[in-house]
């Protein structure tokens, strides 16, 4: 996959002060583009960031309204994470391989008919199956529109526009949920959906009266990994299907056996086909960066534990706090400002730290959160404040993952070549949904009944324990990482972080 597709590098929103300067003096970059490209591109890429979290405040009154069972509830995020990061890696070769404007019409149409299956589905499977193609949608959707900006423009345009394409990931999860709360609140659930309907429609409109087809598009050459992306993608839904039904169940249920078996034998056959594959999804030599594979394993490990944490703190937040869902989404602010601002006094921290430093004490940090929760909102006759048993551990949780997000994204980078780095980026992303699914699949799982207020106050202190276990054991994957030398890490600089904190 070409650099133009998901990284930033060799043009991160701020790389090192040297890089976007080679652009400015070319006749090319002296032309100024409109802005009108960059507005349609973000306004999808909003679609798309904030449908992670949107649901999660939603999830209370759909499951009212659809009769839906804990596993329902894990499949209605995780159906969406797993598609677009399963199909990401085959979306960027796509819009690499055929015309990029053509492939985000096609995501964006995909994505946008979802929204409105989902809107009325009308059973807990049609919402599943409905989340599952806004996921393919959001897959052949973001990397064709990260393209499109990273073509349209240069010089100190397209560092601005990158600034403002990381700025819309990382405030995703807090608009997110505060928009979920408000829709849910004013109208129904289902308006969480629709909304997406009017402006995937006015967005596909627009490109296809502003944004010029490419000139001279290439001829599609046949090498695209179709097996490997079939086999990655129905390797890892029966993987997480597997998690799910320990808790549905049971670990010795014929259910469980057969969906761990599956998961093994296709992601197996994914590894082998990847080494076979003339154009493979992930070149088998990937595997040997040590730096981006210990730094996507954190990176899901990260996620996981954040997206799960939002996840369950909605339901219990709504369903035994009785907070509105407008209120739920007030109450998360908070959440995201620590990130937020811990990410932000993180970029300045890296040159002097380096970025494994970073990342344990953000991990140490993190994980005093997720205790302090399990802790305060235990017990059956808990009668939990907000300010005193919710928000310290939010506060914690968020000056931990800011930090991280910022310094894994560097430490991934370190060892790739520069020509590798937009593959390297997508297998980041790519680790950072499949995370999310995970993360939401274990802690149904510990948490047991998620359906009703008792079940909740029950299985609450187990789920953030083991929220706290994963965080501690994220140490080990950390300590394997390289050492990143400071001159490598300033010169990554801020670029990555924000791109991927958006959940």
């Amino acid at each position: 996959m070409s650099t133009s597709v998901h990284d930033p590098a060799p043009h991160g929103s701020h790389p090192s002060p040297h890089a976007p300067r080679s652009h400015q003096h070319s006749p090319e970059s002296e032309v100024r583009r409109p802005w009108t490209t960059l507005a349609l591109m973000l306004a999808a890429q909003v679609m798309v960031v904030l449908d992670v979290s949107v649901v999660n405040v939603a999830l209370p009154s759909i499951g009212a309204d659809l009769q839906l069972s804990s596993g329902d509830y894990q499949w209605a995020v995780s159906a969406y994470v797993l598609l677009s990061g399963g199909f990401l890696l085959l979306g960027g070769r796509l819009a690499d391989l055929f015309d990029r404007r053509r492939m985000f019409l096609i995501g964006l149409a995909t994505f946008t008919l979802g929204s409105l299956a989902s809107g009325v589905a009308g059973s807990a499977l049609m919402l599943i199956v409905s989340r599952g193609a806004q996921g393919a949608g959001a897959a052949m959707l973001t990397p064709a529109a990260m393209s499109i900006v990273m073509t349209t423009y240069a010089g100190r345009q397209r560092a601005t526009a990158l600034g403002l394409w990381g700025t819309v990931a990382s405030l995703g999860i807090a608009v997110g949920v505060l928009f979920g709360g408000a829709l849910t609140t004013a109208f129904d659930w289902r308006a969480v959906f629709f909304v997406n309907v009017p402006i995937g429609v006015a967005v596909l409109v627009g490109v296809l009266r502003a944004v010029p087809a490419p000139r001279g598009a290439r001829a599609a050459r046949r090498d695209l990994d179709l097996p490997g992306a079939f086999t990655l993608v129905t390797g890892l839904l029966a993987f997480v299907y597997a998690v799910e039904s320990t808790d549905s169940h049971g670990w010795t249920a014929p259910e469980t056996i057969v969906a761990a078996v599956a998961a093994l034998v296709l992601l197996t056959s994914f590894a082998l086909n990847e080494r076979r594959a003339t154009a493979p999804i992930v070149p088998p030599a990937t595997w040997r960066i040590r730096s981006l594979v210990t730094a996507s394993v954190v990176m899901a490990g990260v996620t996981g534990a954040v997206v799960g944490a939002i996840f369950l703190s909605s339901l219990y937040l709504q369903q035994v706090m009785g907070s509105s869902a407008v209120v739920t989404g007030l109450q998360f602010l908070p959440l995201a400002a620590f990130i937020t601002g811990s990410a932000a006094v993180a970029s300045h921290l890296l040159p002097h730290t380096g970025a494994k430093a970073l990342i344990a004490a953000g991990l140490v940090i993190a994980t005093a959160g997720a205790l302090f929760l399990a802790m305060s909102l235990g017990g059956v006759d808990a009668d939990p404040a907000y300010v005193t048993d919710v928000l310290p551990g939010f506060a914690l949780l968020g000056f931990g993952v800011g930090p991280m997000f910022v310094a894994i994204s560097v430490a991934a980078m370190t060892d790739v070549p520069h020509e590798r780095s937009g593959l390297a980026s997508g297998l980041m992303m790519t680790g950072h949904e499949v995370g999310a699914a995970l993360g939401v699949a274990v802690l149904t799982a510990v948490g047991g009944d998620l359906t009703t207020r008792a079940g909740l106050v029950a299985g609450t202190p187990d789920a953030y324990l083991a929220v706290a276990i994963g965080l501690v054991a994220l140490l080990v994957p950390t300590a394997l990482m390289p050492k990143a030398t400071a001159a490598a890490t300033a010169g990554h600089g801020h670029g990555h972080g924000h791109r991927h904190g958006h959940h």
